[in-house]
């Protein structure tokens, strides 16, 4: 497949393939349909040949050239595979999607200083688990760090603090950079304002621009409260002391933090009853 789409990418080769799949032509008729020289076009011809896309035979002093169809439908066939991924519904493609067209309308809102001031954002989630279990999901690092990052990221590194005036840092790469070699996909450093276990979290996160300024802060303010079946979370995202070059990350906010916490609800639903009993101890993770 590769020597196949090597031949076929130069401009030269595919002219005398769209040439080769009306009707086999010998190298002269070939030349001058294409206005190349004989030499040259038989190069490519036995490139084309060698990949296996086209076939030979002399026929008295001619050599005549004829084009091979398997080759280009097993090409069109994993192309067409390629497609359908694509286009698979769901998943991060999707999410690419979704993020492109909220990145297009913050970028164009963010026109000062502030542009993001006051913007809210609500998330309810009904998790598996009692409030003192949903409790450490969401404030001892071993356990943040399994959930606490978009699709396709991975943390890199988490403190938290679980009491007022602790500190917060999170920091996450792409899920695959294994060597930690690609640049940091995002890192965010903030304080616990309130902690009561169980019951209520709030602290402050500020997402850092690439240049270390702060892209905004925001302020979450977390709800647990206890159901027949596990606990209702409700969390409260606003926004103050946004910079004009935070609309990238404005714009990733309702994906992003909503990946996470659906990847929490699942870590809750799939974890046997013994999870309480974890030890968790860690600040931190690489």
């Amino acid at each position: 497949m590769d020597a196949l789409l090597a031949a076929l990418a130069d401009p030269a080769r595919w002219r005398l393939v769209t040439l080769l799949a009306e009707r086999p032509r010998p190298v002269g008729v070939l030349a001058q349909l294409t206005g190349a020289r004989q030499p040259q076009t038989t190069k490519h011809l036995q490139t084309l040949e060698r990949a296996g896309v086209v076939t030979s035979q002399r026929s008295g002093q001619r050599r005549i050239y004829a084009l091979r169809s398997a080759p280009l439908r097993d090409l069109a066939a994993a192309l067409g595979r390629l497609a359908d991924t694509a286009d698979r519904a769901g998943g991060s493609r999707e999410t690419f999607e979704r993020y492109g067209l909220n990145l297009h309308t913050e970028r164009l809102a963010a026109e000062g200083s502030g542009w993001a001031d006051g913007r809210s954002f609500r998330f309810l989630r009904s998790l598996t688990g009692s409030p003192e279990l949903v409790w450490r999901h969401l404030t001892e690092a071993g356990l943040l760090a399994r959930w606490w990052a978009p699709d396709d990221l991975r943390v890199s590194e988490l403190v938290f603090e679980a009491g007022p005036g602790g500190r917060i840092v999170l920091e996450y790469r792409d899920a695959e950079d294994a060597d930690g070699s690609d640049p940091v996909a995002g890192r965010a450093e903030g304080v616990v304002d309130q902690a009561r276990p169980g019951e209520h979290l709030a602290y402050r996160l500020s997402p850092r621009l690439p240049d270390g300024g702060l892209a905004f802060t925001s302020h979450l303010d977390i709800g647990l409260r206890p159901t027949g079946t596990g606990t209702d979370l409700d969390v409260h995202w606003r926004i103050t002391d946004s910079a004009v070059d935070s609309a990238d990350f404005v714009a990733g906010i309702e994906i992003g933090f909503g990946q996470s916490l659906d990847r929490l609800a699942a870590i809750l639903a799939a974890d046997s009853p013994d999870t309480d009993d974890t030890n968790t101890d860690m600040r931190s993770t690489t």
